[in-house]
């Protein structure tokens, strides 16, 4: 394991990392330092020179404290800092930008390579230096240095950006300036805002040169030009920075760069903004005012009018800065001239258009360069943007044939065009167009309307009405298409079946309720009473739904309810289900326990039905379940099957619309569709693309289409706008509940017993069958303390299968994709970490704790505690004080250590991922989460093998436990008592074990 680190190095950012491992641990060299081959390893810096630099780290008398457990962990005593050797390499400016965007990509990188927390905030420093570039503030400069003079692009702060550059500079992390060239200099102590400012001038420098579309960037240094000016001009935009020219002509040059800068001096070191209001005209006049105030820096509530400052005699100096200030700003807007000319500094006035002109192009070149700027509420997003709005009245057509409603219904548009709830008539937009002003006053109120839009208006005015269809009127409805160009969308309302319907999508009425299905076997709790009415009222109109309700809500049983009325309603096709191989059991025993009635087939292994035989099989149940994989295999066999609806289990699996399955699964022709899942966004907003393509073909228009109208912009800036549309349009699609709302969480109980059926890998089904045919003919021959010590110790190997192969085998093999329980595992830790809840995980072996902390930190890049007997008293506080106090989601205990004498209350989820065949101590280590203290829910996960002896005994435990209580045994002696045929029930490796 490799974590990487960057840190400014006296004015290099220097990449150095920590490896896991012993470590030279001569005198000062740091143990875990990575070395030279280490770095090489990041892509783009194969190739390069090391250099000796001295990290200075938290110490303590054992040696330097790591970042991360990851590396190594350490009793935590008194520390102290002090310098340690590292190999550093120190980067070009390029190649560092270069190293933060790859790192930043994701908290795991390929290879073992972990980013250390400090690599987020050079992140932070990354993005800040690009936002300055894209919005042009740098100037040109002339550097002096002891190499002569260079030309430098230089970043520019003033008003609200160097508040921002001391809020990331505040933020630094120590280990961004940890290094020093020598062990005698003095602990880095260099000021935060100045190492940021360097690191900033070098990446705006960069970045500038680099986007210089013109001149030479590289090849041959020109060295005879008409102008030092010349000189200077050709050292800003290539990668030759060295300007050439005499010392007289370099340092003439200097002054006249420092002299034209001089301007934006003044405005950075003044002790107020110059800022501009917009004031509406009163009803008796029809010119606009844009009114001078003062706001002083120490205090952003206090606005003071120019004019007051003017005519203070007592600030002179004041009164100059703002006569500067106003003639910098009278080049950016003319008008301020204008304001000038009374006398004293109050203000200008414009008519209409010259209002538009200084809300749209010169309040923000104004605000760009440092001025304060107030706009009316109306106009920013703090208030009501009034625009124009098409909006269409809906009704049932007469040529709609049955007239029963479906999708494909014929409805007739009549087309409005209105601005807020007021309708706006033909005259009164032909009255606007001869305004031949965008700002018009309409009812009292002020709005922008531009001409494009108000011909738009007029056009679809004049068309009156066109035809359309039910699907059409949704699309509308959610935002997702189908509307006039060139005008805003006001919404969809109607009357009769055609209004029940979308009011319903759009949640503005209680859908109907529906009865639950009479062979439904249990309660649904309210909150899964209304997700079933949810999806059936989806279902009754071939719409697609995601419930993506939070793990260990109950998903699953919401769509049992659904299949099973639809079997009651007489719907006789079968609904196909696709989920991980890992849940498939899952669903067959989740279907048998609370809807019997429904027959399930199992579309799984080598002897699994196709073609002809396949459709056959299928038409005869009412529910099959096979796998992702499977059905990309089988797809041809599956299409020609005929369906009620498919249902996708785990749906993140088609995040990817380009894989093998994601494409299969649409092309499957049904009803309705389905997805089931935890986490709808699990990387990034493109998730919901793939997945709402698999739900409702086109709703979110091309996948080009999507990139540019939501990923780019949403990605880009958080567009508060792309989002609202991409909520809006998804929204009556997608079912979320929470455990942390309110209405949802008074319906849970305490605590929830869930578990969880995982089937063996092939792998593990061939181990666990060879350990069986070893033991059987010795389990025969043996009799007394042999047997039950033979049978002991095949339990406990048959465990270690179950668990994953490396545990078994001792060989420290490869983890990944060898064992279906810790695939399970995984998945379910995914939508853990996704919340922000916390996690226990119980096993009885610390073998299999080694292995689950190892993989559990490369699957999601983040630490993993674990506790076991080995560890001591204090180490073991210092992990339950990090678990409950700090951001550490995964705590990896031993059943026996974890047993008694922990709190830890900050778990909402645990899982026991083998099974200590007494229960009373199961639910002691449950209740080190579920005790006194805990004020939140929570969730308890059995992960049992199926058909393995994990289940059987199971099951032994479940009939014994109605009896005893919860008692069986103090260990697993127990089952030493059994008969010969008893045990070898138990051992034996059922049909659905494997894969």
């Amino acid at each position: 394991m490799l974590v990487l680190h960057m840190s400014d190095m006296y004015g290099s950012l220097a990449l150095w990392g920590e490896k896991s491992g012993k470590g030279n641990r001569r005198e000062g060299r740091h143990p875990w330092a990575a070395t030279a081959k280490d770095l090489k390893s990041v892509p783009g810096l194969e190739k390069g020179g090391m250099t000796k630099a001295e990290v200075w780290l938290p110490s303590t008398v054992d040696g330097p404290v790591p970042s991360s457990s990851m590396i190594h962990e350490y009793d935590d005593t008194a520390t102290h800092i002090a310098p340690w050797r590292v190999q550093a390499r120190i980067l070009t400016t390029e190649e560092a930008i270069r190293v933060i965007q790859w790192a930043t990509s994701q908290r795991m990188l390929g290879g073992d390579i972990v980013v250390g927390d400090d690599m987020a905030w050079w992140g932070a420093v990354l993005r800040l230096a690009a936002s300055m570039v894209a919005r042009q503030q740098f100037l040109p400069d002339v550097v002096t240095s002891g190499n002569g003079y260079r030309a430098a692009w230089h970043p520019v702060f003033v008003g609200e950006d160097d508040d921002r550059l001391k809020s990331v500079a505040a933020r630094m992390p120590a280990a961004a300036r940890c290094l020093s060239r020598e062990s005698s200099d003095l602990v880095p102590t260099r000021p935060a805002v100045k190492v940021l400012w360097g690191v900033l001038s070098n990446m705006i420098d960069h970045m500038v040169r680099t986007a210089m579309s013109g001149g030479e960037r590289r090849g041959r240094r020109l060295t005879r030009f008409e102008s030092i000016h010349d000189a200077w001009l050709y050292s800003l935009r290539t990668t030759h920075d060295a300007i050439s020219g005499s010392e007289t002509d370099l340092r003439q040059l200097t002054e006249h760069v420092r002299e034209w800068q001089h301007p934006v001096g003044v405005m950075a070191g003044s002790p107020f903004r110059l800022c501009f209001r917009v004031e509406e005209p009163d009803e008796e006049q029809d010119m606009w005012k844009i009114r001078y105030l003062v706001q002083p820096n120490d205090d952003h509530s206090m606005l003071i009018p120019a004019e007051t400052v003017w005519r203070d005699a007592t600030r002179r100096n004041l009164r100059g800065q703002l006569l500067f200030m106003l003639g910098q700003a009278s080049h950016i807007c003319p008008g301020v001239s204008a304001g000038l000319s009374g006398g004293s500094p109050m203000g200008h006035t414009v008519d209409a258009t010259g209002a538009h002109r200084f809300l749209t192009q010169e309040a923000g070149a104004l605000r760009q360069a440092g001025y304060g700027i107030m706009l009316p509420a109306w106009w920013t997003s703090r208030g009501e943007r009034r625009r124009l709005a098409a909006k269409a009245r809906v009704q049932q057509s007469g040529t709609s044939g049955t007239g029963i409603l479906n999708m494909d219904s014929i409805l007739r548009f009549n087309w409005e065009v209105a601005i807020g709830d007021q309708t706006i008539t033909v005259k009164e937009l032909k009255k606007m167009a001869a305004g031949k002003s965008p700002l018009v006053k309409v009812r009292g109120k002020w709005m922008e309307v531009g001409a494009d839009e108000i011909r738009a208006a007029i056009k679809l005015l004049k068309t009156g009405h066109t035809n359309g269809t039910l699907r059409d009127a949704v699309m509308m409805e959610v935002g997702a298409g189908g509307t006039p160009e060139g005008l805003e969308w006001g919404g969809v309302s109607a009357t009769n079946n055609v209004s029940d319907v979308l009011d319903q999508l759009g949640g503005r009425v209680t859908m109907e309720k529906i009865p639950h299905p009479d062979g439904f076997v249990g309660e649904l709790r309210p909150y899964q009473s209304r997700g079933y009415m949810w999806l059936s009222f989806l279902r009754q109109w071939g719409l697609g739904g995601c419930l993506a309700d939070d793990m260990g809500l109950g998903k699953t049983i919401q769509v049992l309810a659904l299949l099973q009325r639809d079997r009651e309603v007489g719907e006789r096709r079968p609904a196909l289900l696709v989920c991980p191989t890992s849940v498939i059991n899952n669903w067959k025993r989740e279907a048998a326990r609370f809807t019997p009635e429904l027959s399930v087939m199992i579309h799984h292994g080598a002897d699994r039905a196709k073609g002809a035989a396949f459709a056959k099989a299928a038409a005869s149940h009412s529910m099959v379940v096979t796998s992702y994989g499977l059905l990309q295999r089988d797809i041809q066999t599956v299409k020609n099957a005929k369906w009620s609806g498919v249902v996708l289990d785990e749906a993140q699996n088609i995040k990817n619309p380009q894989t093998k399955q994601s494409k299969a699964v649409r092309t499957v022709p049904a009803d309705y569709q389905f997805a089931l899942t935890g986490t709808p966004v699990e990387n990034s907003v493109s998730d919901l693309w793939s997945i709402m393509e698999f739900l409702n073909p086109g709703l979110l228009g091309s996948q080009e289409q999507f990139r540019r109208k939501f990923l780019i912009p949403i990605r880009a800036g958080q567009n508060s706008e792309a989002v609202e549309k991409l909520r809006r349009a998804t929204g009556p699609f997608i079912l979320r509940r929470l455990k942390t709302d309110k209405s949802v969480i008074s319906d849970l109980p305490a605590k929830m017993e869930i578990k969880e059926y995982c089937n063996l890998t092939k792998e593990q089904g061939a181990l666990y069958a060879s350990i069986l045919q070893e033991v059987e003919e010795a389990m025969y021959e043996a009799e007394g303390m042999q047997r039950r010590g033979l049978i002991l110790a095949t339990m406990s190997k048959l465990k270690q299968v179950c668990n994953h192969p490396a545990h078994f085998l001792k060989d420290n093999s490869t983890i990944s994709d060898r064992s279906g329980k810790l695939e399970r595992l995984i998945q379910m830790l995914e939508e853990v970490i996704e919340s922000g809840d916390k996690a226990l995980v119980f096993t009885q072996f610390v073998d299999m704790g080694h292995i689950l902390k190892r993989h559990i930190e490369e699957a999601f890049g983040r630490e993993v505690l674990f506790l076991h007997g080995g560890t001591t008293r204090r180490r073991r506080d210092v992990m339950v004080d990090r678990f409950t106090n700090e951001d550490v989601q995964v705590f990896i205990v031993s059943l026996k250590a974890g047993g008694t004498g922990l709190n830890l209350t900050a778990a909402t989820h645990v899982f026991h991922y083998d099974r200590w065949w007494n229960p009373a101590v199961e639910d002691q280590a449950t209740d080190r989460a579920f005790r006194i203290g805990q004020t939140k829910n929570v969730q308890v996960r059995k992960m049992i093998c199926a058909g393995t002896l994990e289940e059987k005994i199971d099951q032994v435990i479940e009939r014994k436990k109605e009896v005893a209580g919860s008692v069986v045994g103090t260990g697993e002696g127990w089952l030493t008592e059994l008969s010969n045929d008893e045990l070898r029930d138990v051992l034996a490796l059922s049909w659905e074990a494997a894969t």
